[in-house]
Order: structure tokens, then sequence, then C-alpha cells
């Protein structure tokens, strides 16, 4: 049967200097969980905020500025973390270790986890299809996907197919505040896209006005993300590459991106 419960809540949270953090709230049964912690002062003022309690700690990845708070916010709040099986020798302590198509619980909430090995190996992702979201962090970003800083353009290609797979209603709940520098580029690659021109228009407005670009919508993603149109022919022409396999097209982009 469908789910017919209130519906989650979800709250972003910004952090360092263009970090974000999730607040994921289950309002039938209280449970909240954090999607990563750059810093915990900004989570725990969001969730003193709105007089909630902090049950889980959701990690995606080992980099500092996604698991700097972990600490102070376990120790605060006695949160349960959960965290990549792959990447746990370098990840805070775990109580629960992950691998993909496993389930994180987060009260009533089930959300599904994602390998989405490339800009890390061992990155996951976690779809909550009861909150119609997925908690990408430094994997698909809004105009934009993570540097490969560990796995292969590949990779990164498999693991967008994954999420570009989601349903495309699905907000995109990304780790950075990058999209006024991925528009810049995106720009370059897909001058004429009418899709991509009207959502510049709409980033430069909210960053104008100092809001958060993300969440973005998975369609959104579809029709302007140059990382997910890698299959595109018109960008394959564009690029010279006209006639090649769109992974090799995708890491031609993740190339330029560079060096941008």
């Amino acid at each position: 049967m469908p789910d017919t419960g209130p519906a989650p809540e979800i709250v972003t949270i910004p952090c360092l200097k263009d970090n974000y953090a999730y607040l994921l709230h289950d309002r039938a049964t209280g449970a909240t969980a954090v999607i990563d912690v750059p810093d915990a002062a900004p989570v725990e003022a969001a969730l003193a905020a709105r007089g909630w309690h902090l049950t889980d700690i959701v990690i995606t990845h080992h980099h500092w500025d996604h698991v700097d708070g972990v600490a102070a916010l376990r120790a605060a709040s006695g949160a349960r973390v959960w965290g990549a099986a792959a990447d746990a020798h370098r990840l805070p302590p775990l109580d629960h270790a992950l691998t993909e198509g496993d389930q994180v619980v987060i009260g009533a909430l089930r959300g599904h986890v994602i390998d989405v090995s490339g800009h890390t190996i061992g990155h996951i992702a976690c779809h909550f299809p009861q909150a119609n979201a997925v908690f990408t962090a430094d994997s698909l970003m809004a105009l934009g996907c993570g540097r490969l800083f560990e796995g292969t353009a590949a990779q990164m290609w498999d693991s967008l197919q994954k999420l570009a797979a989601l349903p495309p209603e699905t907000l995109v709940c990304s780790g950075h505040e990058y999209t006024m520098s991925n528009l810049r580029f995106a720009r370059t690659i897909e001058p004429g896209n009418p899709a991509l021109i009207s959502r510049g228009m709409k980033i430069e407005a909210a960053r104008a006005a100092d809001r958060p670009t993300v969440p973005s919508v998975l369609s959104e993603e579809l029709a302007t993300n140059p990382f997910l149109r890698a299959a595109d022919p018109g960008i394959a022409q564009h690029l010279g590459l006209a006639g090649q396999a769109p992974v090799d097209v995708f890491a031609r982009i993740r190339s330029l991106k560079d060096s941008f």
C-alpha cells in the first residue's frame, strides 16, 4: 500500500564557506537525521530552532568538510552513525556500515543506499522515496558532478546513470553551493540549450538574493547538467567527439571542467 503518513520535512543548512548539511525529519515518529556534518554548530542551531532531537547521522563520504562535526553531534545527541562499509576505515566510527542496496532507517522512513563512487571510492548516496529526495553530496551536484579524486570517469558515469534513473521529480540534495561556477561552465558546453538559459536566470536571481540553489530537481538536471547529458549527440558534436561513447564524452567534459 502507498505511504499515507505525513510528508517528511527537509531542511537545508549552509555550513562553512559553501557546504550544505541536510536535516530529514520524520513527522510521524519524530526521528531526525542529518546528512553530512561539515560543522556541528549550524546543525545544532537548526535542530534547536525546531525543537527536534537528532537520532541519526548519515555520512556520504570521508572528506573532512562532510564529517568534521560528526563527533560533536554524536556526543551531544547519542545519534546512530551510518556510512559506507567500503569507507569505514576513514570515517568516524559507524553504528551501521552500508553497502549498495542496504536501507537507512530513520523512524518510519527508509532510505535506499546507492554506491556512487567516482569523486571518492566508497561514496554513497541515499534515496528516500517517502521524502521524494536523494542525498548525493559530491556525486551529482546542481549543474555539476564531483571532481574525480579517486575514481575513474567510467565509475562516475556509471554512478550518475544510477541517479539519473530515479523518478524525475526527485529532489537532488547536493553538498555544495557551486552552482554559479557550474552554470558558467555549462554554458560553454551547451550555449543554446533553452532549458539551461532559463535555469541560468533563476540561479543568478537566487544567488543575488543569497538564496541556496539546492535542492534542485532531477528533471532539471537531466535537461541542463552537462555531466548527465554526455549521451546527447549535440554535445558530442560540439566537443568534436561525434560518434564517441557517452563515457568518453563525459570524460572530456570532466577534464574541461577541471581546467575551467
